[in-house]
């Protein structure tokens, strides 16, 4: 059957793409979003074994019993993906408000640190499984109008490269930059320029197999989808 990858964020943009692209290469699928109607669709579209679940990954309890239902449905995940991810609406960080500063935060960092929290202890157990956790080129330098989302993915960087010093030899964490892809939170920093990067479909060619490639031996490194 494939392995067994974890999915967050998978309603749209990158993680609903990789749904298909993983699918399609005969792996099993456990992936949550927020929006509930959207978590219906897939699991219409792709039933047991894949598992599709409403979470949001700012809720440490919902996400601990999403992890042990996952767990128990396929078995230990082969690969954890925290895609899940906000940006806030370019400006000054000044201006940018409370909330919307919170929610990034909370969704780009928290939610990061709570998969891992449910996820990890019986991997690390087995002494077996990689964590990829989704960074950007603003986790690796910045822009203005973006200092909150920057702050998370320097953070996410930071974070993966302490994870990985804390995992078994067997297991890795890798910080994983996918390039600037045309998605819905692109034309919320760029507008009608975000159509001129990569198309989301010629990105999860590229990066499903690369995904796929990620060995322990990669453990603690910064990488980047081809492009």
């Amino acid at each position: 059957m494939g392995k067994h990858i974890v999915i967050t964020g998978v309603s749209q943009g990158l993680g609903r793409a990789m749904v298909d692209g993983f699918v399609a290469e005969g792996h099993r699928v456990s992936g949550c979003a927020r929006r509930a109607e959207a978590v219906a669709e897939l699991a219409a579209q792709y039933p047991s074994p894949h598992q599709f679940s409403a979470v949001d990954v700012r809720d440490d309890a919902a996400v601990a019993a999403w992890a042990k239902a996952a767990i128990a449905a396929n078995g230990l995940p082969d690969l954890v993906l925290n895609n899940a991810g906000l940006v806030n609406h370019p400006a000054p960080l000044w201006a940018v408000p409370a909330a919307e500063c919170d929610a990034v935060i909370a969704v780009n960092l928290s939610g990061t640190c709570n998969v891992i929290r449910h996820f990890a202890p019986p991997m690390v157990e087995q002494r077996s499984g990689i964590f990829v956790n989704f960074s950007s080129g603003w986790g690796r330098s910045t822009s203005p109008g973006v200092a909150p989302y920057c702050a998370t993915k320097w953070g996410v960087e930071g974070l993966t490269q302490a994870l990985s010093q804390d995992l078994p030899p067997g297991m890795a964490a890798v910080a994983l930059n996918p390039g600037i892809i045309h998605t819905a939170m692109l034309e919320t920093c760029y507008g009608d320029d975000a159509a001129a990067y990569t198309p989301i479909a010629a990105w999860v060619k590229a990066a499903v197999p690369y995904i796929l490639s990620i060995q322990p031996r990669d453990n603690g490194r910064a990488l980047t989808v081809p492009g």
